[in-house]
């Protein structure tokens, strides 16, 4: 298992550059940069052609796309991902304060997608084309095509406006000392919104897996040597069920991120996401990149985890 993790991992490290290069060219593309986003258009025409070229000189803009790309790759082998354009501060201080709430958001609502998830669909698969199978159908489809946007306003509007029992944004009370009970008190509605937008798809993949393997022969075995139906479902069915549905959660990862983004934007909770977009409306190139890597890191992470926890789940994966 060792040496293959190192391959793996040894196999990252060209895919995650490919993943860089792609994505500067494509932010050196876009119209527009840091200076335009920066300085006040009429300074520009007050100050003149020059001024404008000066910044970007200082900014290093006006070098060709892959020098700036080299330089942006030399300075990332020695840890340093360099300083925002906007503020000038350090990019890794700036992720650090901003990593762990988007981490806290995004675990707390894998958990609670994974504990809604799992038990209605091996319920649905069990009481298949039942009032149940039907009603978590219906639910699951509504909640894959009502966006997190939309979803986050409404739970706003009716949790902190009609019975206002939850804080509608934020981190914390502003004017209270800080404590865990009230950061936790705010998670609440952005991981239940984001937590029931990533257990919709679970619903089904957790429905069909199990519909695959109750109808196998060592189920009807188990059931045959008389154990009860709670020890036959949990025991024997949904253990081989979970391997495909590990895949999807595994893979689900990055895009528990991107929805990050937007739950976060909804919600004002001050994490990766709310800085994602104040980088990319102020052009801060750095900071898109170094958000983009753990990004790509992510992606690659949770490939590797997901197959680690096939050997875990199934004794008989074997990695040479």
């Amino acid at each position: 298992m060792g040496t293959y993790v190192l391959r793996r991992l040894a196999i990252s490290v060209p895919v995650l550059l490919g993943i860089t290069l792609a994505v500067y060219v494509i932010i050196s593309l876009a119209p527009g940069d840091a200076v335009d986003a920066l300085i006040n258009p009429e300074a520009v025409a007050a100050l003149g052609p020059d001024f404008r070229e000066q910044q970007r000189e200082a900014l290093g803009l006006n070098q060709p796309m892959l020098v700036r790309y080299g330089i942006w790759l030399k300075e990332l082998a020695h840890g340093n991902l360099g300083y925002s354009y906007a503020d000038r501060q350090s990019i890794a201080a700036k992720i650090g304060e901003r990593l762990w709430p988007t981490l806290a958001l995004m675990s707390t609502a894998l958990i609670l997608a994974i504990l809604i998830a799992v038990p209605i669909g091996v319920l649905s698969a069990i009481k298949q084309y039942s009032v149940i199978d039907y009603a978590a159908t219906i639910l699951g489809f509504a909640a894959i095509s009502v966006p997190s946007f939309f979803l986050g306003l409404a739970a706003i509007y009716v949790f902190a406006l009609k019975i206002p029992i939850l804080p509608a944004a934020g981190m914390e009370t502003v004017g209270q000392p800080g404590s865990l009970a009230d950061v936790l008190w705010h998670l609440v509605l952005p991981a239940l919104v984001l937590g029931l937008a990533e257990a919709a798809p679970l619903i089904r993949y957790t429905r069909s897996s199990m519909l695959e393997v109750v109808r196998q022969d060592y189920v009807r075995v188990a059931r045959s040597k008389g154990l009860r139906e709670v020890t036959v479902i949990y025991e024997h069915a949904l253990r081989n069920a979970l391997i495909p549905l590990v895949t999807v959660i595994a893979l689900g990862l990055p895009r528990l991120l991107g929805g990050a983004v937007i739950v976060e934007a909804v919600f004002a909770w001050p994490g990766m996401g709310t800085l994602a977009l104040t980088a990319v409306q102020g052009r801060d190139y750095p900071v898109i990149m170094a958000i983009n890597l753990i990004s790509a890191v992510t992606i690659v992470f949770s490939n590797l985890l997901a197959d680690v926890i096939y050997a875990v789940i199934d004794p008989r994966i074997k990695y040479s």
